[in-house]
């Protein structure tokens, strides 16, 4: 009887802890792509790929996201997924990005590297997965515009 319910208390720990990951994972992967959308100029998927994160935070955990957190993160895309202006896009994935950085501060979203990018252009950071620095406020008119300034482990 003992070990029935052990293995059940272990079994909801673990699937509680797998769905917060799969959740901030969720939330992470929505904004690289939103993010990727932005360097490639392309409003129309940017706006799609903005509309899957706010889906994706709507559905995330109050415990995983606090209702600070997610108040501040939806509010900035869903600007971004009302409008397919790329330029008034871009100004709005500024304060997102900063709400971003926030949240994968004080959580772990990722077992791998975040790098937080900085665009002196701009003066606005944003997250990546990758190393190279590929500019979501310029595009292809600046694309390696940047640099790391922090890397989230």
């Amino acid at each position: 009887m003992v070990a029935v319910i052990a293995t059940t208390l272990v079994q909801a720990t673990f699937a509680q802890e797998h769905n917060g990951h799969d959740a901030n994972t969720s939330v992470l992967a929505s904004y690289y792509s939103l993010k990727n959308a932005l360097v490639a100029g392309d409003a129309t998927l940017a706006s799609a790929k903005s509309l899957e994160l706010v889906k994706s935070i709507e559905s995330t955990d109050n415990k995983i996201i606090g209702d600070k957190d997610k108040a501040e993160l939806l509010k900035h895309s869903t600007m971004v997924s009302k409008t397919t202006d790329i330029k008034a896009q871009r100004e709005d994935f500024a304060p997102l990005s900063t709400a971003m950085i926030t949240l994968a501060k004080s959580g772990k979203l990722s077992a791998d590297p975040i790098y937080v990018q900085y665009c002196p252009m701009k003066k606005s950071s944003w997250l990546s997965s990758e190393k190279p620095v590929k500019n979501p406020y310029y595009g292809s008119a600046m694309l390696t515009c940047g640099k790391i300034s922090e890397t989230i482990n």
